[in-house]
């Protein structure tokens, strides 16, 4: 079928009470393990790429992935979306090249400016078919060049976001509840919870349209335990429980990022392959594994926590 953008994915996703789930690529195996436990288990996927993403791989390379996964699986919808635009010449230049959505995050500016530059991006998008998420309030934590500190972040005020959705023509807003990028989402210690009254306060003031979650992650402990036993140092990476995403999933917010789960699969089953194996050198005998343990971990979150298997 072709590239689609998210606009039919999100309003089955909001009726439905189910989120499309949105996977960062920034290589083959990624982009073969999240279409293939798509492909099996019938569900649509946003398919993302970084500003980081674009400089590691270059975006020829990237585009050419995807569009290998839509030849591979024609019945399954794909969107192509910039994930994290930092600027309007970024994500034109991801309308020009292709992509079905693009992302305008400017979060980090006054509410005026954001709404400038978010509009700026709009008109020239939908000039060409493609659709906008938007930003609004502000999450901690890293993902490439995105890096807030917890003083600076901010929750998102739902007595903005109409205004904000009215003047800009955004076709989906990310809010800020309490996720954060990176694996670090929590302190040891405390017990992570989402501000689940302010989605709803969102969703009450924009009632039908789709809500976004960034830094969404739930950080599987199998996989920290895995990279930490095989040489890795990552105490404390804690995400975000997978009920809480489910119970997001089941109201307004249609489309839910995960990235760093992937990452963590991938680097924990490299390292534990190579500990078990010293004698190996082909990357493919080492990333088989991994492109395996990313399929498994896409479908469980295609079923267990996005409830999207079979909606496509």
């Amino acid at each position: 079928m072709g590239l689609v953008t998210t606009t039919e994915m999100f309003k089955k996703a909001y009726s439905g009470g189910y989120a499309i789930g949105a996977f960062n690529v920034n290589n083959m195996e990624i982009v073969q393990g999240i279409t293939e436990a798509c492909a099996e288990e019938k569900a649509p996927v946003i398919l993302q790429v970084s500003k980081g993403a674009r400089a590691y791989a270059n975006p020829v390379y990237l585009k050419k992935l995807v569009e290998a996964a839509v030849e591979c699986y024609p019945d399954i919808p794909i969107a192509l979306h910039l994930d994290h635009g930092p600027d309007f010449e970024t994500c034109k230049s991801c309308v020009d090249g292709g992509f079905t959505s693009v992302m305008i995050d400017a979060s980090s500016k006054p509410f005026e400016e954001n709404i400038a530059i978010t509009k700026q991006v709009v008109e020239y998008a939908h000039a060409h078919g493609v659709v906008v998420e938007a930003e609004l309030g502000t999450l901690a934590g890293i993902e490439d060049d995105v890096k807030v500190s917890a003083e600076d972040s901010s929750y998102t005020r739902p007595e903005e976001v109409e205004e904000f959705v009215s003047r800009t023509g955004c076709d989906s807003l990310a809010i800020a509840i309490g996720t954060s990028h990176g694996a670090y989402k929590f302190k040891p210690g405390t017990k992570p919870q989402l501000r689940f009254d302010v989605l709803h306060e969102c969703e009450k003031r924009i009632p039908g349209f789709p809500i976004v979650l960034h830094g969404s992650s739930s950080v599987p402990q199998e996989y920290v335990t895995m990279i930490n036993t095989f040489g890795g140092a990552m105490p404390g990476a804690i995400g975000v429980p997978e009920d809480q995403l489910r119970e997001a999933a089941r109201s307004a917010v249609c489309k839910i990022n995960i990235d760093s789960d992937l990452r963590l699969a991938m680097t924990g089953t490299i390292r534990k392959f190579f500990a078990e194996h010293p004698e190996k050198f082909d990357p493919r005998e080492y990333l088989k594994p991994a492109r395996a343990n990313i399929k498994e971990l896409v479908r469980h979150k295609l079923i267990d926590v996005l409830g999207c298997a079979g909606k496509a």
